[in-house]
């Protein structure tokens, strides 16, 4: 049974509206007062329903599209349920966080929509046998899973430690990157690259590149995990196999620029805007991985970990840049939403306001290395949450009202 696929990405870009708006909400309360609100809940609010409620749920309902155009034999309709519980989920979360922080209903929604991502894992890997074996896209969701599924024990051991009131601090902070980077790194990435493959012309040298680059990339994701723990005592041993992860990673990026993009250019004619912003997100990824690769010069990384605007631009640079951004430009050249020059525009704004917050958020962190102090830079920050929050309406209210 087919699902109507443009009636969900309007929950998306509805959703993706919301972050924007509590993203809003927060630099509102750093550069001018506003004392009704406690900042940490908005923060937690936040970074929860950006993952739940935007990126999640849009992953979620583009890899069902993947499946409707590979195999219109498979049964949709048991997906809805999924969407239903995984939004259900996002909203409670969205506002029992800003009213309660962590409280009983933020932490059994946070808990009840892991489980939720589980039930669509199982699921999904099902129906994935269904899709032929040489497919390009396959293996890379099923990373994607299987990460997503890995990312949990972060969060469970958060649990752990909150319910035996047994809480230190780098276990607390292991516990989080751990999480985080099996999402960033590994389900979110995968599953990005997998929607990316899904648009490639195959042939046997493109089938041979996929698979040594998936490699690659699958074998390095496990350990790469240590570049997020460099700032503990390691052992040399331990240290060199975060240094091998991230060498892995270059060179597997590299050899997918070299093989993989070519391919997508001579089969993709894009508007100038659609290609501008997907070398944009290439350059972005590429300093990704430059950055991962140096934070293993031990000063380096010891700067990079002890300063927060730095940690706070890096995951703006992931999840907002490269993520955000790419969902963003892979709905539109694929026609999930209306196709006009408004619109259009509404997405350059947008995208403008992106590369703006992680131009500053850049600068900040850079500065924080001298202790300075950067004149209005919260100003700066509100001024461009706005161009933000503006692109975000503009796209869900012109979908919308063309819908």
């Amino acid at each position: 049974m087919k699902l109507n696929f443009s009636y969900w990405i309007k929950f998306s870009l509805f959703n993706l509206l919301l972050v924007a708006t509590l993203g809003l909400l927060m630099r509102y309360k750093i550069a001018f007062e506003f004392p009704f609100l406690n900042q940490k809940n908005i923060q937690h609010s936040h970074s929860h329903f950006a993952f739940a409620g935007w990126v999640s749920q849009t992953l979620f309902v583009l890899m069902v599209h993947f499946l409707s155009k590979q195999n219109a034999a498979i049964n949709l309709e048991k997906y809805k349920k999924v969407f239903i519980a995984n939004l259900v989920c996002a909203y409670i979360m969205l506002f029992s966080f800003i009213f309660q922080g962590y409280g009983l209903i933020s932490i059994l929604f946070s808990t009840l929509s892991i489980f939720v991502s589980f039930w669509f894992s199982v699921l999904y890997f099902k129906d994935l046998k269904l899709i032929p074996k040489d497919n390009l896209s396959k293996n890379w969701f099923k990373a994607a899973l299987i990460f997503n599924v890995l990312s949990s024990l972060g969060t469970f051991a958060l649990a752990y430690m909150m319910a035996t009131k047994n809480i230190t601090q780098d276990f607390y902070l292991s516990s989080i990157y751990f999480y985080l980077h099996f999402q960033y790194n590994g389900c979110f990435w995968f599953a990005c690259l997998g929607l990316f493959m899904n648009q490639l012309t195959p042939n046997l040298a493109l089938e041979k590149a996929n698979k040594t680059i998936f490699s690659w990339f699958f074998i390095s994701c496990i350990p790469a995990y240590l570049l997020s723990v460099l700032w503990l005592e390691l052992p040399v041993w331990i240290y060199i196999i975060a240094i091998l992860s991230a060498i892995f990673q270059v060179f597997a990026w590299l050899k997918f620029i070299k093989l993989i993009i070519p391919n997508f250019i001579k089969n993709h004619s894009l508007i100038p805007l659609f290609k501008w912003i997907y070398i944009s997100i290439i350059a972005c990824v590429s300093i990704k991985f430059l950055l991962q690769f140096s934070s293993t010069i031990p000063i380096v990384g010891k700067l990079a970990f002890g300063f927060r605007p730095v940690v706070i631009a890096y995951l703006h640079l992931v999840l907002l840049a490269i993520i955000s951004g790419f969902l963003l430009v892979y709905l539109f050249t694929n026609q999930f939403v209306a196709q006009n020059n408004t619109i259009k525009k509404a997405l350059a704004l947008f995208i403008i306001g992106v590369f703006l917050n992680e131009l500053v958020l850049a600068i900040q962190g850079i500065a924080s290395f001298s202790y300075t102090l950067i004149p209005y830079v919260n100003e700066m920050l509100f001024g461009i949450a706005i161009i933000l929050f503006t692109g975000a309406f503009r796209m869900f209210y012109l979908n919308s009202k063309k819908g």
